[in-house]
């Protein structure tokens, strides 16, 4: 049997774990997965782009399991009352190709990309770092704001986006949190001026340029989390030429990150080499960092094994007959025999 998460399933979930515990805990999951980058094979995501959007797929596996998302992009779906971002994702035994988890990735997808930005922020930011502008305040702005908060002691953040309605919700969202305060920016660099951490998440499949060079001032920690595609950047090229540079999988992020637009000789640093400690995250504190986020195979395998380990400690989620089970392994005609069982009720 194939355990079998589904959105109800990881809501329940963290709620019983709180939604910054789960960040907090699964960040641990992907920094360790990161530790041994050597074990996993690895490869840019296969993406289908259309006018309108990307659909992705994202495989990895180590000698132990085999893990795949299925994620899509399309911007224009909010016009019709959709999410810009969809997504699930599996995970299956090495040895045996039995696929062991089955399992939402929407809401996961937020939770793991606001964990991995605020790991890698412990490495890049400045120690003493407490405020953050979040420009772009849509699906994934609280996730990222939550991260901030718990994992950095972040306690003030500015908010900016062109549609005043997603800052709004966002603001609305945020009060429940009353150890952040929150500011309502009337620009972007307005926003951005003094912070010590900037979250760029916007969503327009478009060469744009959110931020521009004059914005950024000495010991900022930018965090570009939107430009995630071909044809899709949010940054000034400026900015990227001067700032360190952390990339997840260098391969990738030259074909869908800011550096896209760079030299292909143009110096970056992966990720694993700073969390392995082969390469320094932050070298001084006038430095500019720039976490080029796109999103990496590995968290998703990482986020997986997380709501697997924990489903099963909180017996969230349900058996999924997702392929036979058969009395001879050879007789595959026999199931189509067998009378059809009624389908199992999901567990509490």
């Amino acid at each position: 049997m194939t355990r079998y998460i589904d959105v109800n399933d990881l809501c329940y979930l963290v709620s019983q774990k709180g939604l910054q515990t789960c960040i907090t805990e699964m960040a641990e999951y992907i920094r360790a997965d990161y530790l041994r980058w050597q074990d996993f094979e690895k490869c840019a995501r296969l993406a289908n782009h259309s006018p309108d959007g990307v659909i992705e797929l994202m495989p990895v596996s180590d000698a132990s399991l085999y893990a795949f998302k299925y994620v899509n992009g399309h911007p224009k779906n909010t016009l019709a009352g959709m999410l810009t971002v969809m997504a699930f994702g599996a995970l299956g035994d090495v040895d045996t190709g039995l696929p062991v988890l089955l399992a939402e990735m929407t809401l996961t997808t937020a939770i793991r990309t606001a964990a991995t930005s605020a790991l890698v922020a412990r490495y890049l930011a400045r120690d003493n770092s407490r405020s953050m502008a979040l420009i772009g305040n849509g699906s994934q702005s609280e996730f990222q704001a939550l991260a901030f908060h718990a994992m950095l002691g972040i306690t003030e953040i500015r908010l900016f986006d062109i549609d005043a309605k997603a800052t709004a919700k966002l603001a609305a969202n945020l009060k429940a949190f009353p150890a952040i305060k929150v500011i309502l920016a009337g620009s972007v660099a307005e926003a951005v001026k003094g912070a010590d951490i900037v979250t760029t998440v916007t969503a327009d499949k478009a060469y744009a340029t959110i931020l521009t060079d004059e914005m950024i001032e000495p010991g900022m920690h930018l965090n570009a989390v939107g430009g995630d595609c071909p044809g899709k950047t949010e940054l000034d090229r400026r900015i990227v030429e001067r700032a360190r540079v952390i990339v997840e999988y260098e391969p990738q992020s030259r074909i869908e990150g800011e550096i896209q637009h760079m030299p292909e000789d143009s110096p970056v640093t992966e990720l694993w080499q700073v969390i392995n400690g082969q390469q320094p995250g932050r070298e001084n504190a006038r430095q500019v960092t720039l976490f080029d986020s796109v999103g990496f195979a590995i968290e998703d395998y990482s986020a997986l094994r997380y709501v697997l380990d924990v489903a099963k400690a909180l017996d969230v989620g349900s058996d999924l007959e997702l392929v036979p089970d058969l009395a001879d392994p050879k007789d595959l005609f026999a199931r189509l025999a067998q009378q059809p069982r009624a389908q199992q009720k999901k567990r509490a």
